[in-house]
């Protein structure tokens, strides 16, 4: 299928104001990198999504689901076919107890709606930089909690474009990992049970919890997060940092010398500068502690 066909179809199934051509996707990715997307489509709706979907496995058209741009470096060539992101459809509502937010909403605006709303369960996440989406995939934590503590159920959309509702024991929520990302599922919507609490002590929690990150993390810069999985027995950043790391890098991309767990785009880094950085930290903490670091971050896209 051509590419001027492609592009029809979508503006078919979303609207033109919905479909972005030749988009450079460092505009929509946390850390400020990355080439250009054939099509950046942003759907208004769960069945356009649908129809996205079934549009690509049909025509066998690459395909992309970008989230809100956290814990991924798209590679200096961009990324060819569709690209989806949930910017449309990022609404967070509250129903008694229960908290509804679509797949494209932030997370760390769901534990304030939460806050708004005097429900306790979703402090941990005041400070997490994803999307509902990601933090589905992902089994999101930070600070002792995690998605899984407070997740009742989820709507997905399946690789064939069927819409799925998955409970919480169908999830297989483990560290980092679920049947979301196992099975490519999109999430739409994630529904999570929340419990009555004080308000001015969820609000201390959050407060607190917002300085140690704010204090420990260096946000002053973009980043892609936390860059790798914590080690079995170790914790990355100290292994990094021990390795004599912190304001090293390649480009304009950095070591960051407030935490060694973070790579910050210092200087208008290029992806190929970030990912010569990560590779020269892996082969470091290699060398030095015997350690193999896995990259928490995803690389996507052409050299």
């Amino acid at each position: 299928m051509r590419n001027e066909d492609i592009y029809k179809e979508l503006v078919r199934i979303c609207g033109e104001q919905n479909v972005l051509r030749d988009e450079p996707l460092k505009y929509h990715t946390l850390v400020k990198i990355g080439g250009k997307a054939d099509f950046l489509v942003l759907p208004e709706s769960y069945e356009a999504v649908a129809q996205v979907i079934r549009l690509k496995e049909k025509h066998n058209v690459p395909f992309m689901l970008l989230g809100n741009g956290s814990n991924i470096i798209v590679r200096d060539g961009g990324i060819r076919g569709i690209v989806l992101q949930f910017k449309r459809l990022a609404d967070i509502r509250v129903e008694g107890k229960t908290l509804i937010a679509q797949g494209g909403a932030d997370i760390k605006a769901a534990s304030r709606k939460a806050l708004e709303h005097s429900l306790t369960g979703l402090e941990f996440a005041c400070g997490i930089p994803g999307s509902i989406g990601g933090a589905m995939v992902m089994n999101a934590g930070a600070y002792g909690g995690e998605v899984k503590d407070v997740i009742d159920y989820v709507r997905v959309v399946t690789p064939a474009g069927e819409l799925l509702t998955l409970k919480k024991e169908e999830l297989e929520l483990g560290y980092r990992t679920s049947v979301i990302g196992k099975k490519g599922y999109i999430v739409l919507e994630a529904v999570f049970a929340l419990a009555e609490g004080e308000k001015e002590e969820i609000k201390a929690k959050m407060d607190d919890l917002t300085f140690q990150r704010e204090s420990k993390q260096p946000l002053e810069y973009p980043s892609v997060g936390s860059v790798f999985k914590r080690p079995p027995g170790y914790f990355a950043g100290k292994l990094i940092q021990d390795s004599g790391l912190q304001g090293k890098g390649v480009g304009g991309a950095e070591v960051s010398t407030k935490h060694a767990g973070f790579i910050v785009n210092k200087n208008n880094a290029t992806a190929s500068d970030y990912i010569a950085t990560i590779e020269m930290v892996r082969k470091k903490v290699k060398e030095t502690f015997g350690v193999e670091l896995e990259l928490e971050a995803k690389i996507v896209g052409e050299e």
